[in-house]
């Protein structure tokens, strides 16, 4: 009896101690959490992690939402009316009332393997490259996706930006979107935005009614659209005109326009 006594009340004492040893431990642990020191680049760094989600998430929302949704407005002409005073002159117009030909011109003179590539053209990158970046090699979806989401200052954050959302842009929207979106944003003339406000303030008509020759000179100015004048073309923009005017035929008749044309 009594060896029997002593071992149940070893077995409580036991019990008791692993018991009581739980709070210590837990009150150990809690006293390691409190003594870690604070690490401030380990904190940023992650701080940065989840605001760069945020921002990819809205980002790509944006995608969805302008392939069907037309942009209000651009932060180049946000910033374009702030330097004149005075609001920009941009009409959107759909890309069914758009002259066929101002397309295929546009394409021609800016990205001629527009219906072949996912957003980048590695040849014309190579090319850019080789030539010391004295051309561009941008693509008419990388520049639309700069246009509409991004700003015009050249930096490694936008150049970042732009090379994700590209092939995003490229998967959502159909190529004729592309175009619609890249030619009713883009700059033709100070504060004149988009094919609209471009076609009546250079000759006077509506986009549907431009014809070969018209469309290969807006076309033209589109690199420099500040320094240029569609409406009175020096030699070099009348012999680029007319060659955007033939590469236009060149990409209708071999197939190159297929992706956007209906």
């Amino acid at each position: 009896m009594g060896s029997a006594m002593a071992t149940r009340r070893k077995t409580k004492s036991s019990k008791s101690t692993r018991t009581s040893s739980k709070p210590t431990k837990r009150k150990s642990q809690s006293a390691k959490k409190q003594s870690r020191p604070f690490r401030p680049f380990r904190w940023l760094l992650r701080q940065g992690f989840k605001l760069g989600v945020i921002v990819a998430g809205f980002l790509m929302a944006m995608v969805v939402i302008y392939a069907g949704l037309n942009p209000p407005t651009t932060h180049t002409m946000w910033s374009e009316g702030r330097r004149l005073g005075a609001p920009v002159d941009q009409h959107w117009v759909d890309v069914d009332k758009i002259a066929p030909v101002m397309l295929r011109s546009a394409v021609a003179a800016e990205d001629a393997n527009f219906c072949n590539h996912w957003g980048f053209d590695t040849d014309a990158i190579r090319a850019a490259i080789a030539s010391g970046a004295q051309r561009g090699g941008s693509t008419i979806s990388q520049q639309t996706v700069k246009n509409v989401y991004l700003w015009q200052q050249r930096s490694y954050i936008r150049k970042a930006l732009e090379a994700i959302m590209t092939p995003a842009v490229e998967a959502v929207w159909s190529k004729r979107r592309i175009l619609e979106v890249y030619l009713n944003i883009a700059e033709f003339d100070e504060g004149v935005f988009g094919i609209e406000a471009a076609s009546r303030h250079y000759f006077g008509i509506g986009p549907d009614r431009l014809s070969a020759r018209q469309a290969a000179l807006l076309a033209s100015v589109l690199p420099s659209p500040k320094k240029r004048n569609a409406a009175r073309p020096t030699s070099f923009l009348d012999r680029r005109a007319r060659a955007i005017q033939s590469g236009a035929a060149t990409i209708a008749a071999d197939g190159r326009a297929d992706c956007f044309q209906n």
